[in-house]
């Protein structure tokens, strides 16, 4: 990839993953679970993404908040887990998960820099309003925008051309941030031009589209995007 800065007016991220680390739920209840913290976690992601694509293929929406309880539910059954007071806790946990600690600093320079700052994110409005004001992000974003304004989950189409509606500019000119390899295809087929934070190593997809540049971290990313536009 080359490093010639990406010309666009805004920057819109992907939540679960990529602004907020869905594995400080677990992280923060190893006083219960141990070394299972982490075998909890891979399969609640894995489980709650699963349920978010077989919803949208069978054309049975239930929100983020109500895929998520379901998967913690099976998570914890196939580990077995019961404990009613931990998936509480894990719960509320997840209503506020810890952003990646160069978040902050990130959009405060991309807002600074004039861009458009927004989420793109499945999580159900509540969702999203509890984790950005539990980390303090609210002044930091222009845009909060949850696929129940669709009534769909990504990657349908539908999602991405929301935040084309919402910002008012066209697809080429916003950069889509995802950790999700899948997300970030997805995206990159639809118009956008995509950073791929891959945060977790994964290998690539071989899926429509392709991301204009890979980062392991969104520390990476003004120097992408800042004096480009």
């Amino acid at each position: 990839m080359n490093n010639d800065r990406l010309k666009v007016r805004a920057c819109v991220f992907d939540a679960y993953g990529t602004l907020f680390d869905f594995a400080s739920a677990a992280a923060a209840c190893r006083d219960v679970l141990g070394e299972r913290a982490a075998t909890l976690t891979a399969l609640w992601r894995d489980k709650q993404l699963q349920y978010t694509w077989l919803r949208g293929l069978q054309g049975r929406h239930a929100d983020f908040w109500q895929v998520t309880s379901d998967a913690l539910d099976f998570t914890l059954e196939s580990l077995g887990i019961a404990d009613s007071s931990l998936r509480a806790r894990l719960l509320n946990l997840y209503r506020t998960l810890q952003c990646f600690p160069e978040v902050p600093q990130v959009l405060t320079d991309l807002k600074q820099a004039g861009f458009v700052t927004a989420i793109l994110s499945n999580g159900a409005p509540a969702m999203l309003a509890d984790a950005v004001k539990g980390a303090g992000l609210g002044g930091l974003l222009d845009h909060v925008l949850s696929v129940e304004q669709v009534g769909v989950f990504k990657p349908h189409p539908s999602v991405y051309q929301l935040a084309v509606d919402t910002l008012g500019l066209p697809a080429g000119k916003i950069a889509f941030q995802s950790s999700n390899a899948w997300d970030a295809h997805a995206a990159s087929a639809f118009g956008m031009r995509v950073v791929w934070c891959n945060r977790y190593a994964q290998r690539r997809e071989r899926l429509p589209g392709s991301p204009d540049r890979e980062i392991r971290s969104l520390a990476e990313l003004p120097a992408l995007l800042i004096r480009a536009a």
